[in-house]
């Protein structure tokens, strides 16, 4: 879980060299992309190795920088972490009630 001081400390870092100003809601969701990107490149070609336990260390890298653009993102857009991610669950918790979804991939608009 991502504490208030982990979110300031990472707006400090970019105050502290004013690099507010290059953050653009544009720019940021490219970073964001990036290295979402990148985080996904740990597991291509591992074949049928699909948990990669020996890559621990390089998701844990790239998976910060994806967390820190999202914390950018929604600093530059004025929105409250806590607030937009219990909205989407909430949303989510009815598009796949759990009597519906529960242990299954399917996607809420083909759920019986």
């Amino acid at each position: 879980m991502l504490r208030d001081e982990t979110i300031q400390r990472v707006l400090k870092f970019r105050d502290d060299r004013d690099w507010r100003q290059f953050h653009t809601p544009k720019d940021l969701a490219i970073s964001m992309s990036l290295e979402a990107a990148e985080l996904l490149e740990v597991f291509q070609w591992s074949g049928m190795d699909l948990e990669c336990p020996e890559k621990r260390d390089m998701v844990r890298e790239e998976l910060a920088d994806v967390l820190s653009y999202c914390i950018l993102m929604a600093d530059v857009c004025g929105l409250d972490l806590d607030e937009i991610m219990n909205e989407k669950v909430t949303k989510n918790e009815a598009k796949y009630p759990v009597e519906k979804a529960r242990g299954s991939a399917t996607k809420y608009t083909e759920l019986t």
